[in-house]
C-alpha cells in the first residue's frame, strides 16, 4: 500500500515508498541539501519520497541536549522543502495543541512511539485530514496498534500508516520482530519499517542514545523481503557533527547504493508475489 497524497510521485513504480531526512531540522541550508540529493535519487529510482525532518526534538534525555531552532522557524524550513521540491513532508507532533499547527505546513503528522496511545494527539491529528503515521510504542505488539488505528478512524481519518521502529530488548538495546508488519498490514494500513531507530541503542549512562549504522542494510533487507510498505531512514552529510540522533544515522553518501540494492529486492519480492 501506498500514502494517499497529493505530491506523492512515482506511485505506480511497484516500489516501496521513503520517508527520509535528517532527525532534526538544524537549519535551511541543511535541509534543502538533503532534500535535494534524496530527491535526485528517488527520481532516479521511482521511489515515492517523502522528505523527513522534526521541527522539534522533545524527548531528549538530557535538558541540554538540542531541541530545535524554534517551531516556526523549523516548519517554515519544512514548507519551503515542499514547495521548491513539490514533494510531501511529515514532521512529529509531541500534544494535541501542535497538530493544528504543525498541520499547516506540512503533509503527514508522525506521532512518536513514546505518544502512540495519547488519545487526545491521535484525535487532534486525526481532525487534521492529514496523513497520521503512527510510530508503534517500543512497549506494545503489533496486535495492539489496532486501537491506535481504531481511534485515527473513528475521529473521521482513514489516511493512516503504521511505523514499526523496534521493540525495547533490556535496558539499551532494541529488536525488530519481522512477524509485527504483516499483523499490521491485516489492519489495511500501509506499514513503515523504521531502520535507522530500530538501531538505537537507548538509555545510555552518558544520556546520548546509541546506534548501530552499520546493520543499517540488514534491518532494510530484512524489512522489504517480508513486505513493508515502505522505509525511514534518517540521514545526514556527516551524521558525527548532527545534533540529534548521529549515532545511528546513515550518511548520506551511502544512501543511493543502499536504496538500488532494495529496489532489487523489490523487484524480487514482488515477482514472488
Amino acid at each position: 500500500m501506498i500514502p494517499q497524497l497529493d505530491k506523492l510521485k512515482n506511485t505506480d513504480s511497484g516500489n516501496f515508498f521513503l520517508m527520509a531526512g535528517p532527525c532534526a531540522i538544524e537549519g535551511e541550508k541543511m535541509a534543502m541539501e538533503i532534500a535535494e540529493k534524496v530527491v535526485a535519487i528517488t527520481e532516479k529510482l521511482k521511489i515515492p519520497y517523502i522528505f523527513k525532518g522534526s521541527y522539534r526534538k522533545a524527548n531528549r534525555s538530557r535538558l541540554d541536549s538540542f531541541a530545535g531552532i524554534g517551531d516556526e522557524k523549523a516548519l517554515k524550513i519544512l514548507q519551503k522543502v515542499r514547495e521548491t521540491f513539490n514533494i510531501p513532508v511529515v514532521t512529529d507532533i509531541h500534544t494535541a495543541d501542535e497538530a493544528a499547527m504543525a498541520a499547516q505546513y506540512v503533509d503527514v503528522l508522525q506521532i512518536p512511539a513514546f505518544l502512540c496511545r495519547q488519545t487526545d494527539i491521535l484525535v487532534a491529528a486525526a481532525q487534521t485530514g492529514k496523513l497520521v503515521n503512527i510510530k508503534k510504542g517500543q512497549f506494545l505488539s503489533a496486535d495492539a496498534m489496532q486501537f491506535a488505528v481504531n481511534k485515527v478512524r473513528e475521529s473521521g481519518n482513514n489516511n493512516i500508516a503504521l511505523t514499526e521502529r523496534g521493540t525495547t530488548f533490556g535496558y539499551q538495546d532494541l529488536v525488530v520482530d519481522y512477524r509485527g508488519i504483516p499483523v499490521m498490514k491485516a489492519m489495511n494500513v500501509p506499514v513503515v519499517l523504521d531502520i535507522t531507530h530500530s538501531l538505537q541503542q537507548p538509555n545510555q549512562a552518558s544520556g546520548v542514545t546509541g546506534g548501530k549504522p552499520e546493520l543499517i542494510e540488514t534491518v532494510a533487507r530484512a524489512g522489504i523481503a517480508v513486505g513493508a510498505d515502505g522505509i525511514f531512514i534518517e540521514t545526514h552529510p556527516n551524521p558525527a557533527e548532527a545534533k540529534s540522533d548521529g549515532a545511528n544515522m546513515l550518511r548520506l553518501d551511502l544512501l543511493e547504493q543502499l536504496l538500488t540494492n532494495l529496489v532489487l529486492l523489490k523487484q524480487t519480492v514482488n515477482q514472488l508475489g
